[in-house]
This record gives C-alpha cells, structure tokens and sequence, in this order.
C-alpha cells in the first residue's frame, strides 16, 4: 500500500537525488557496481582481469582518488574546547558575578571571586575528560583496515599496503582475510563473508561470481560484492576494487558521523533554563533595590554596590560542580553494574529514556548459532544425523581447560557443538574415519559433501544442505522405506514449519559405496541418497532479555528492534522476546525506502521491528521517534549501528561483541553485553535526575531565603544587617557543598521504574516545584528574621542587641539549612519512613556542618573573625527551635499530601 502510493511520486526524485549524488561524491562512489555485468565493470574501471593495473597506473591514480584511508574531522585543540566550556549560560553568569564581586569591593575581596573561578575551571576540565566526539569513531574506523592486501599488480601477485589500493586493482582474498576495499567478485570458491558489523545479518554471506543484479538490491544481499572491513570466513575469491576510502561503505558510514552533531541531553536543556531564570531573576533584583535605595534617597554609588552583592549572593555558584559531582558519583556507581558511561550527562539522559531501539544480533540474541529442532525421518537415528553434520563440516575442534571450543562458519560450529553435547566428539569420529575426499559447498549446488572409510568395508558419503535440493536427490528414508510422494511432502511440511519458526534448517543424507568411482563429481556422489533427517538452527535470544524487556514496558519504555536481518527471523525473535505484541506491525529497510519521513514520524509508533535496514534507515528510525519527542536510547555493536549510536539520545554500545566504531560513537558501554543492564542503567539514571533536582531544590530554597532575608532588611531600612558579608561566605562554604553532594548520593526512591519517563522537554519547574522552593525559601528566611527579632527586642540585653540579634540569625539560617537538608531526600516520603539516618553521607554533612558552625560561634578566637557573641540558653533553645522547625512543617505538608492523594500538593 505504501509503495503503491509513493511509487510515481517518488521515482523522479529518487533519481534525481541519486544523480545529484554522484555527481557530487563521484563515479567509483554511487555508480552500482553490483548492478553491472563484469564486463562492464571492468571496462569502466580500466582494468585487466588477468594482469590488474600496472604499477605506475596505481600511482597515477593514488594521485587521483587518494590514499585508501577514512577522512578525519578536523581535531580542535585544548585551548579551543576549554573555551567551548565557557559558553554554558550558567557559566556566563558565574563569570559576570565573579567580575562583578571584585568591582564591588574596589578589588579587595577576592574570596568569592577566586572560589567562583575555581569551580568553572574545575568544572569545564572535568566535562573535557568526559566527553569523547566523533573523532574517536573516525579512529577506531581507521584501525579496522588490514595492514598490507594481496594485490595482482603487472601480473605479478604481491603484496601491499591497504592504503595504497586504487579502484581497479585485482585483490585476491582468503578465509581469515579482512576485505580491505568495496569489491566485485570476478571469480571465487566456496565464499563466506562475515558482514554483521555493517548489515547485521546473523550467519556468514555466500558469496558468487554473479553477473548484474537489480540496482536496488540492498547492501545484505549483493552477492557479487564484498565490503570494506568485513571478514572473509570461507573459500577464496579474486575481485576487483571498485572503491577505496571514503567512498565505500564504511566510509558512507564515517561520514554520517561526522556529519551528525551532537545531541544536547535534556539535562543540559535544564540546566540553560535554570541560568536563564538565575539571570532574569538577578538582574531583577538588582534594579529592584537599585529603585528602592533611590526612592530612599540613599547615595547611588552605595546603593549600586548592595544591589550587586545581592545579586552575586543569588547565585549558587556551586551549582554546576554539585551537579558535576553528582553525575560523576552516578558514573562510579554504574561501573559497579557493568556499564561505563563516557559523557557525564548521559547518566541523567538514561532517566528519562521513552524508547530503546535495540539492534538484534548479538544485543538481543547471543551471536551463536544454536541447534534447537532435529527431525529425523527413524526416531533412532538421531546420533547419524548428527554425526553426519559434524563430518560434513570445516569447523576446528579444540579443548581448552577441558571445554570444547569450536572455530569456522556459525552454523558449522551449531552442528559440531549440537554432536558434542551428545557425546560425539568431531576429533574422535575423523580419527577413526579421516576424509578421503569432499566436495565443497557452492551456492548452486546448495550441497556439500564429504567421503570417509566405513569400518566394516567400502565409503559412506555424508551429505547436507538445503532441504528441498537435497530430498530430490534421495531415493529412500533411513530405515529402509522407500522416499515416496507422500513422505516427500511430510518432510517438505516439516521443513515450512521450522522455516516459520525463522529457524535456518539443513537436511543431512548418506550414500554407502562399496568402492569410490572413478570419477568423484555430484553427478556419482550425490545422487540416490537416503535422507536422514533435518537440523533447525537460529540465533537464540539472550535469556535475560525477556524479563528486561518486560521491565521496559512496566517503567513505560517502547523496546523495538531495529535489524539487518531478514524479516521473518526478526519477526520470531522480537515475538519470542514480546518486543513484537498484538496489533504491532513489522518493516522493511526496502519498504522504507518508499516511505517519506514525515509519513515514518506519523506512522512510527506503529512499528515494533524494523528488518533489513541500512545505517541510513537506523539513523531515519531514530530520528522520527525524536520527532515524536520521545527521548532514544540505541543500542548496538556493529559498524552499521554506529550512526544511529551518534544520533541517538544516547547511544549504548556492547563492551564485548561491539566493534570499536560503535563503542567510540556511543555515550554509554554496556560492558557484558547484557541487554537488562540498560534497564539497571534506565533506573539509575532515574534516580540521579531525582538527586540533582533534590540538590538544585536544597540549594534554591536555601538561597531564597538568604535573599529574602537581606531584601527585607534593606527595604525596611534595618540600621543594621541581619548578616554580613563573611557571614554569608561562611554560610555558603557550610550549607551549599556537603549537604548539597549528600543529596546526591541518596538511594534509588521505591517504585521508581513504575513511573512513567518524565518528557524530556518540561521545565524543571513544573509541578508545583517552583512554588515548593518559593514557599520553603520565604519560611527559611522569616524564620532567620523572627531569630534577628527576637534577639533584637525581646532576648538580649539592650548593649548587645545588635550583636546578639546577629549572632541568632547567623545560627538560625545556618542550621536551619543543615536540617532543611533531610526533608529534601523525599519530595513525597516521610523522612521517618524513608529512615532519618539511612543515607550516611547525609548524617556525616550534618554533623561536619554542625561541628563548622558551632566553632565560629564557641570559639573566641573564631567568634572576633565572624563578628559573633556568646548566647545564652534562651537564645540556644529560641535559635534550635526555628532550627528544626523546616522539618516540622514539611513533614506535616507530606503527610497531609498522601492522605489527599495529590502528588502536586504544595
């Protein structure tokens, strides 16, 4: 239906950008090397097919086409990424308060200006060591590149390095060989590719020396090539290079990634919001109290330095280290649960992740093929089928520390490993009946087959391959019973029936000859054989998979496959794993193709896999459901995840299968390549979002009060300040750090993964926060006025009312913040349920904070520097009192909260 529609639309465009293309990125680039006959190709290439180029035509075109080598973006240098630091509003700001705190007092007080400068510096140094860019995915491209290539120069074969390879030159590749250009296939042998790293699909590619296919054959399935950086697993092959360096595959991947910026996280969106409200905010108050002290008639020159301490005291300059810190803390907690996180906002991005696009080979399933159904046509004749398929086979069987460890083509591996676990040992069976003879699998015959001694006298011929090839060639069932009609279309049932299991199925035979023929073909050897029976085999899904993607949709998280592989094997694996539900849909990458992209962000919620897709059509996948502003996590190993990796949200590659490319375009490394780490990652990630808001609450509130209290002062016109300035120094050093990093240290809440993921693009503000900090800040500051009252007029004596009065204040906003602290930890929890002394970071910043203010007001030498007096037990109890009340009243406010079951009570 889809294609149908767009089909006319499309065509003219299609072609038109596909011209614009070429012409562009140049011939060896977009022309359709597998669509042409040999001839033509090698015609366009002026090359030979028995001699290949000359020497000195390779230097010539070296000249023309350049090295063989991935283009890297331009590296920016230290100084420059330091100052890409310094563009943070938030920065700005503390830069501008730094300045403006030297201006105010004529250079002399330097304190808060270098304690402001320390943190930005600190801060843009740690966010540098972080964070990793493209570049490291360039690199990583590079290394993959084999050292020197088997080249057929002036007819002569020798070899070269793999960056001086040129379009037309003959390569010649072998089994264990690392491709080292886009090639065409000229002529090959029993040839395997490797190729899930760029196409995902599961089992090694064959290959053949095919004339022209249809152009808009999709990369998985060009038989006729080969592709840069895969790996050759089987046979030999002679091809002709038809592009080098970034014009091939993976350099079409290499530059969708330097051509993808980088994703700004929505922390990062909140903490711009923050600053933007801390600068409006300041500025406001500053022209407020510059308009009162006019109104007072007070001198302009005094009443501009007051309004820009003010100011500077707004701002709570710790916050972006608190907020380093934290992410930073939430790194090292994640390590301990095997994920290693590279860029410090990621950990938050997790918290708020709606949709995993998951690639499936080797994320989802193991990467291993596995034998799960064997049919045989006589119940007994198990163990020959399975010796057959362990004979038939290249795989290398070794031992180490006493396990079998096999080596050669996957679905080889299945069989010897399937015969293995049944007590048939590969090694063992070869010793007593060694191959005399065999012919290699080709992709015509779809049969290979070998010949070993009997014990009792003669040869047996052990056969497999593809079921309905092979039953033609079969005259009975083992047994004895003749292959009729009938039995034919039983087994041909039984072959469907794995087939809809997306299982890859192989039927084994036999032929027993009392002596070898004379001449040894598939004409002498496999025909009238007995069919014993068939071997089904898939990829299995990992088995933890299941249960995490069962977590995903009860923390409201969308999991869809995203995959390389054919439909109907991606289709059963995402069924099996409930990825793929009642009512979803599956696709194609072809499909797709017809598909523009504002239909795909319409249509995409629709779709659970997504099969047969290129890096294009993953990048396309993503960035529709970014569209839909949800926030992406992609997970992935291969080079063809590694552009949806960049684009993503956040980008998780597996630390053990991934390739080094997808590693370095990821933001977050999963290092036991465990799907459910990501759900462990999601929660974590949930829960240091819900610290830092707990930090930037603590820290907020706490500020508002300090302004409310000095804004009060000076629009009452006190004769004296409730604080002065080295209080307020101190105040900050005491309240604003440790409590602050304890919060950000607290527990995972209950119930968290329960929760829908918060929308990534609300304010930080919303839902009643801002009024929560506004209501606690105005209590913390009347509550420090009431303390300045009271020792002002009703506790002190009248000599040193001023100093007491003082003196109380300073201690009621100081430890009225040490014990605001604790009703932060749960915004809707009581701290008695969620235990008062249960975070010991917590209990130790209270008591350092303590201990720290009470010096400064016990200690006469400290009490002259901070202009304190002694208090008597009066003014202990009235100070203590205010000092706890902040728990108090929140603690009521949560209680009252639960019972009326409104979480946005406030």
């Amino acid at each position: 239906m889809i294609r149908s529609y767009f089909t006319d639309r499309l065509i003219h465009i299609e072609r038109v950008d596909k011209a614009t293309k070429e012409t562009e990125k140049g011939e060896t680039c977009m022309s359709a090397w597998h669509s042409k006959r040999t001839s033509e190709v090698l015609g366009e290439l002026e090359t030979s097919r028995d001699r290949g180029l000359t020497a000195q035509e390779a230097e010539r075109r070296i000249g023309r086409c350049g090295k063989n080598e991935l283009e890297g973006s331009k590296k920016e240098g230290l100084l420059k990424r330091f100052l890409g630091q310094m563009k943070d509003p938030m920065i700005l700001v503390l830069l501008a308060a730094a300045v403006l705190s030297l201006w105010a007092s004529d250079f002399q007080d330097w304190l808060d200006a270098v304690i402001i400068l320390v943190i930005v510096v600190v801060n843009a140094c740690i966010s540098i060591a972080q964070e990793n860019n493209a570049e490291k995915a360039l690199e990583a491209l590079r290394k993959m590149s084999a050292p020197l290539a088997k080249v057929i120069r002036d007819g002569a074969l020798c070899r070269v390095e793999t960056a001086d390879l040129v379009p037309g030159d003959l390569i010649v590749l072998e089994a264990g060989d690392l491709v080292p250009a886009d090639a065409r296939i000229l002529e090959c042998s029993s040839l395997k590719a490797d190729e899930s790293a760029m196409t995902g699909e599961s089992v090694p590619v064959t290959k053949a020396a095919l004339e022209g296919l249809a152009e808009d054959t999709p990369l998985g399935d060009r038989r006729n090539m080969v592709i840069s950086s895969t790996v050759i697993t089987n046979g030999r092959a002679r091809a002709v290079v038809t592009a080098t360096g970034m014009d091939t595959e993976v350099g079409h991947i290499a530059g969708l990634i330097m051509g993808e910026k980088d994703v700004e996280t929505p922390l990062q969106r909140k903490m711009a919001e923050i600053s933007k409200v801390l600068s409006f905010a300041c500025l406001c108050v500053c022209a407020v109290m510059f308009g009162i002290g006019l109104l007072q008639h007070k001198e302009m020159l005094d009443m501009f330095m007051t309004a820009v301490a003010l100011a500077v005291a707004a701002i709570p300059e710790g916050l972006p280290a608190i907020v380093t810190i934290v992410l930073a803390l939430g790194v090292s907690r994640m390590v301990r649960r095997n994920a290693i996180v590279k860029k410090l906002p990621a950990v938050e991005t997790l918290g708020c992740a709606s949709v995993i696009c998951s690639d499936k080979t080797g994320t989802l399933t193991q990467n291993r093929m596995t034998v799960v159904d064997l049919w045989t046509a006589k119940k007994s004749d198990r163990a020959l089928a399975l010796t057959i398929g362990a004979l038939c086979n290249d795989t290398t069987l070794t031992y180490q520390k006493g396990a079998g460890v096999t080596t050669g083509d996957p679905t080889e591996t299945a069989l010897v490993e399937a015969a293995l676990k049944e007590g048939l040992d590969k090694n063992q069976m070869e010793q007593e009946s060694p191959r005399r003879f065999e012919l290699p699998f080709d992709s015509e015959r779809k049969l290979m087959s070998t010949v070993h001694p009997r014990a009792g006298g003669g040869f047996r011929v052990c056969v497999k391959g593809a079921p309905d090839v092979l039953l033609r060639r079969c005259r009975r069932l083992s047994g004895g019973e003749a292959l009729t009609g009938g039995r034919g279309r039983d087994i041909r049932q039984v072959n469907e029936n794995m087939a809809e299991r997306a299982l890859r199925v192989l039927g084994v035979a036999y032929k027993d000859l009392e002596m070898l023929p004379k001449e040894l073909s598939s004409e002498t050897l496999e025909q009238n054989l007995t069919f014993v029976g068939l071997v089904g085999m898939i990829d299995p899904p990992r088995q933890e998979v299941k249960e995490a993607v069962a977590q995903c949709y009860a923390a409201g998280i969308r999991p869809v496959m995203i995959t390389g592989d054919h439909k109907l094997t991606a289709v059963a694996i995402a069924r099996e794993l409930e990825i793929f539900r009642d009512g979803d849909l599956a696709i194609t990458g072809e499909d797709l193709d017809f598909m523009p992209q504002e239909l795909l962000e319409q249509e995409v919620e629709k779709y659970a896999v997504y099969a047969r897709v290129s890096p294009e059509h993953k990048m396309r996948i993503v960035k529709a459901w970014q569209k839909r502003g949800r926030v992406v996590a992609m997970t992935g190993d291969g080079v063809n995840d590694a552009p949806a990796l960049k684009a993503a949200d956040i980008g998780c590659a597996m630390g053990i299968t991934g390739t080094d490319v997808a590693k370095g375009a990821s933001d977050m490394i999963l290092t036991d390549d465990n799907f459910a780490t990501i759900v462990s990652a999601v929660e974590q990630g949930r829960g240091i979002f819900a610290n830092i808001k707990k930090a930037i609450h603590y820290l907020l509130s706490c500020n508002i009060g300090e302004i409310l209290t000095i804004f009060l002062a000076t629009v009452f016109d006190f004769h004296q300040m409730p604080l002065i300035p080295v209080q307020l120094l101190w105040l900050n050093l005491v309240t604003d750090s440790l409590p602050a990093l304890a919060l950000g240290v607290e527990p995972v809440e209950d119930g968290v993964m329960g929760q829908k993921p918060r929308d990534a693009h609300e304010s930080l503000f919303a839902h009643g926060f801002a009024w929560r900090l506004c209501w606690q800040g105005i209590m913390v500051g009347l509550l420090t006025l009431t303390a300045y009252f009271l020792g002002e007029y009703v506790l002190s004596d009248p000599g040193m009312a001023s100093a007491t009065a003082n003196t109380m204040a300073f201690a009621t906003l100081t430890m009225c913040q040490l014990f605001h602290a604790f009703d932060v930890r749960s915004e809707h929890a009581s701290l008695f349920h969620i235990g008062v002394f249960s975070n010991k970071a917590m209990n130790k910043a209270f008591l350092v904070g303590m201990v720290m203010q009470l010096a400064v007001l016990c200690v006469p030498p400290l009490q002259v520097i901070f202009s304190t007096v002694p208090m008597d037990a009066a003014e202990w109890a009235v100070v203590l009192g205010l000092a706890v009340t902040p728990v108090v009243v929140c603690e009521f406010i949560k209680a009252v909260k639960r019972m009326r079951g409104k979480e946005d009570f406030s």
